[in-house]
């Protein structure tokens, strides 16, 4: 008798580690399927019949184009520039920065986490305007860093969500 409740109990264990590694295995595959079938939602809510496209090119062209809100400037020190250099710029580069900052045009800024670098994110609606500011500080005036202009704004899945906001349901 005792041997058939251990042969219970370890059946039971088994069964239990069993559940414990399927259940975040259903949990992932669950999550994959919700954000598949959202994703599939958003893109055919997105998809523009001919004759909206033809009635109205500009809504289409909307459709398919995100807004600029802002702009993210990646800064790097370019090869060869040494940490000397850099910090003979740096107090009129700071100043300089902490204007445009507080005129609101650098909305945000960060250290990089490798330690390499500044990240900012400037208040305009294209690269063009970004680098015309970027330009005028004067670490690039000296031609020490390298830019990388990424065009940022909210999320296009999102908006791709509520352009129909009827075919949801």
């Amino acid at each position: 008798m005792a041997d058939s409740r251990h042969q219970r109990h370890l059946g039971r264990t088994e069964v239990t580690a069993m559940l414990r590694e399927t259940r975040p295995m259903q949990a992932i595959r669950k999550l994959v399927v919700m954000l598949t079938l959202t994703l599939m939602g958003a893109t055919s809510m997105s998809d523009l019949s001919v004759a909206q496209t033809q009635s109205n090119p500009q809504s289409a062209a909307q459709a398919f184009s995100p807004t600029i809100t802002g702009v993210m400037v990646i800064l790097a020190a370019k090869a060869g520039v040494t940490r000397e250099q850099v910090m003979a710029v740096m107090p009129a580069e700071i100043r300089e920065t902490v204007q445009l900052y507080l005129g609101g045009k650098i909305r945000e800024w960060y250290s990089r986490g490798d330690g390499r670098g500044v990240v900012f994110v400037v208040d305009v609606k294209d690269v063009a305007a970004a680098k015309a500011i970027m330009e005028d500080l004067p670490l690039a005036k000296q031609d020490l860093m390298d830019h990388e202009y990424i065009a940022i704004g909210p999320l296009l899945p999102l908006r791709l969500l509520m352009a129909n906001p009827d075919r949801r349901q």
